[in-house]
């Protein structure tokens, strides 16, 4: 049975959706900028730890007053995230669309699912990946393919898988059915996009990558399916700027032609987090990465005991993606 706090969450995202499509716009943002500020202004852990991911960003010299600027910004463009995944189903299409700034590679994207090649989206926990998601399939892609978690109590997961589907996505569960790794390796092998956040490990099966100077642990999944299907592996970054969204699709990471599947998997991932660091760098505030990222931030036992379990799982390929419900 879900506990009090699963049954107040899950009533808080029911009332999410059932009102504020209905309020004016303008109400709702101003309450959840409060909200944003009130949280960053009491420090609590995960502002503190929004905080240390952003000084690896900024670097070591950046002054403090810096720093709790990106870390408030940061803090306003998570809330603003949720806000639009609660109005996102009655957003007009059109007016979303007029909105969306895309650079790089997008008609190489269209032209790799036009031919039937599959792609893989690697994304970071950047702006609004479910309104990008919205913008590809109005755009033409059709239904693309994601991973989720499940969440507690199971109507707040199918809540939330409703949304997603209602925007055009096929939303597999990390969990309870079958290998989410064998079945997005179908959908791309079929010439489908797929689309999974990775920029951080929820499994303690990571690749170890160089991310702004320092060991950080990034999903394996989008790289492995990469090379496994023969599918385009690019990765995308999102922001906001003022009332728009940005996206930007990076260019295609090949399979390097030398090594085994490991090294070949490592190498790939290395440059999405290349990716990402040129995304993020251009954009703090944006990302709204509110746990624990860096090797140095992790508890090393949690992570030993995470690797070892998974390890002798077996569970039929590498973990796709980091399936968080959000960003």
């Amino acid at each position: 049975m879900p506990g009090l706090k699963s049954r107040l969450t899950a009533a808080g995202y029911g009332l999410g959706w059932s009102v504020l499509c209905r309020v004016p716009e303008a109400w709702s943002a101003a309450a959840f900028q409060r909200g944003a500020d009130l949280a960053w202004r009491r420090q609590g852990p995960r502002v503190r730890v929004l905080e240390g991911n952003l000084r690896r960003v900024l670097g070591p010299d950046a002054p403090g007053a810096q720093l709790r600027a990106v870390s408030r910004a940061a803090m306003r463009s998570y809330a603003r995230y949720w806000l639009e995944v609660f109005r996102l189903p009655v957003m007009d299409r059109d007016d979303m669309i007029d909105r969306t700034d895309v650079e790089g590679e997008i008609d190489t994207l269209f032209a790799h699912l036009a031919a039937g090649r599959g792609v893989v989206a690697a994304l970071p926990h950047m702006g609004n990946w479910d309104q990008a998601g919205a913008w590809v399939v109005v755009k033409g892609a059709g239904s693309f393919s994601t991973v989720m978690e499940r969440l507690e109590p199971e109507d707040l997961y199918e809540r939330f898988v409703g949304f997603r589907e209602s925007l055009g996505m096929e939303v597999l569960p990390a969990t309870g059915g079958d290998s989410p790794f064998g079945v997005l390796a179908r959908r791309l092998r079929a010439g489908k996009l797929v689309a999974l956040p990775c920029d951080r490990d929820v499994t303690g099966r990571g690749i170890e990558v160089d991310f702004f100077g320092e060991q950080a642990l990034m999903m394996a999944g989008p790289a492995a399916l990469a090379i496994q299907t023969g599918a385009a592996l690019m990765p995308v970054t999102l922001w906001y700027v003022g009332d728009r969204w940005g996206i930007h699709i990076h260019e295609e990471i090949p399979v390097p032609a030398d090594g085994d599947r490991s090294s070949k998997t490592v190498a790939m991932t290395q440059r999405v987090a290349a990716a990402f660091e040129r995304g993020i760098r251009e954009h703090p505030s944006d990302w709204h990465m509110l746990q624990p990222v860096f090797l140095s931030d992790l508890d090393p036992e949690r992570l030993a005991r995470a690797r070892e379990r998974n390890g002798r799982s077996g569970n039929g390929g590498p973990p796709a993606g980091d399936s968080a419900a959000g960003p």
